[in-house]
């Protein structure tokens, strides 16, 4: 067995960029793609927001990973699944029934990602001490982020620049998809490498041991006011992250701003990358010296405050690439700070004998409530336009900032034990 903390450096960047790449596929990306394939705003956003399901829905099979086998298994193996789904979905784009073969490509990879960050959450707490967690998740956010820009980045760019050479979305699609299986192949096989053992195989404990791992989790204190919080944290870029790419995109009589693919992946994969990770590791390191407490208020407003400047944009219709580019800078920014308090509110309220299948629950509350809402925002767009759609995304901040009074935080969680609640 390897002692704990065991080559951090090296794992922790290649597990987190593997698990963040196929979601950003499934859940942004997929959103650019039927953009330029012709859907319209609420068949996208209501399309790709059922793809969340299987993210909803990890916590019924999280047990059975937590109990059977070793996490660095399943994480390998889901990995290679999501590399053959995503295959599936280039060659599904050029046929006549794209949307119904890509869209099932898209849930089984879903699938597959989803039980993969089960997995990967799971040796993430069983490989590392309470302290390296907090430490780490800087490192670790980052590097989800970055495999996010790598997917609204440099895939986007690449299917932007097919799309100009060859004339045909749809063929300039299924080659960028059929490159991001092949990208997906090679990081597992890295990661096989990359990952050391820190477990010996497990035997399922059967009926009793599934349901003591769900009632166990339902019982801890304060438990309905961490769920709703969860729910309400991410409301307002559970909208955003659907319609932000649409507004870009979209023409000047649809009130966007008419860049083209490329321009898109551009911004978000040179200067949104930057930024990205600036606010990831700043937030990581503010958490694991002061704690959460101190630093949540501050992380929740920064994750929603720069919606304000994708409202200004809608309102004043400029289109100018310093203006993008800053709002893009400044939103970019502000998710990797927020979202740093996130993952660490999430493991704490995950301690415990079955953490792995604990923080599957807690982010599958969070999956719901990205689910739900994303679902409705192409509706609530096209009823209100982008002005007025920015705005109610900004106004979606306002249960999440209510919660925080009822919220139980760890003392120090990252400096002290996280088993010492206020």
């Amino acid at each position: 067995m390897t002692p704990k903390d065991k080559k951090a450096w090296w794992w922790v960047p290649s597990l987190y960029f593997t698990q963040g790449l196929p979601y950003v596929l499934v859940v942004t990306v997929s959103v650019i793609m039927y953009k330029q394939l012709g859907l319209g705003n609420a068949e996208i956003g209501l399309y790709t927001s059922w793809l969340y399901l299987p993210w909803v829905l990890k916590p019924l099979w999280s047990p059975w990973v937590d109990l059977k086998g070793t996490k660095r298994r399943w994480f390998l193996w889901m990995q290679l699944l999501i590399a053959l789904s995503l295959f599936g979905v280039g060659l599904s784009v050029p046929t006549d029934v794209f949307l119904t073969a890509t869209l099932a490509c898209f849930w089984m990879a879903s699938f597959a990602s989803a039980t993969n960050d089960i997995a990967s959450d799971g040796y993430y707490m069983i490989a590392l001490s309470e302290k390296k967690q907090s430490f780490f998740v800087g490192l670790r956010s980052t590097f989800y982020r970055l495999a996010m820009i790598t997917g609204q980045g440099l895939i986007v760019i690449l299917a932007g620049f097919l799309e100009q050479r060859l004339g045909d979305p749809a063929r300039a699609w299924s080659l960028t998809m059929v490159f991001t299986a092949f990208l997906m192949l090679l990081l597992t096989v890295g990661n096989f490498f990359a990952t050391p053992v820190y477990e010996v195989n497990r035997t399922p404990e059967g009926g009793q041991g599934f349901i003591k791992v769900l009632r166990d989790f339902f019982l801890k204190p304060g438990i309905g006011w961490a769920i709703a919080f969860i729910l309400s944290y991410r409301l307002g870029e559970s909208q955003l992250v659907k319609m932000a790419a649409p507004f870009l995109l979209d023409t000047d009589s649809a009130g966007g701003l008419n860049y083209s693919t490329e321009a898109v992946g551009t911004i978000y994969g040179t200067l949104g990358i930057l930024f990205l990770s600036a606010g990831g590791i700043l937030g990581g390191i503010l958490i694991s010296r002061d704690g959460l407490k101190k630093w949540m208020l501050p992380m929740l407003l920064a994750l929603n405050l720069p919606n304000l400047l994708y409202a200004l944009l809608a309102w004043t219709g400029e289109k100018s690439l310093w203006a993008v580019s800053g709002t893009v800078i400044l939103e970019q920014f502000g998710y990797g700070f927020g979202f740093a308090a996130f993952l660490i509110y999430l493991i704490y309220i995950s301690q415990g004998p079955y953490k792995t299948a604990h923080y599957a629950l807690a982010t599958g509350f969070m999956a719901l409530g990205m689910m739900l809402p994303g679902m409705a925002s192409g509706f609530i767009q096209e009823s209100l336009g982008y002005p007025g759609f920015f705005l109610w995304v900004v106004a979606a901040a306002l249960p999440s900032l209510i919660l925080l009074k009822y919220i139980r935080y760890p003392r120090d969680f990252g400096k002290k034990s996280a088993e010492n609640d206020v």
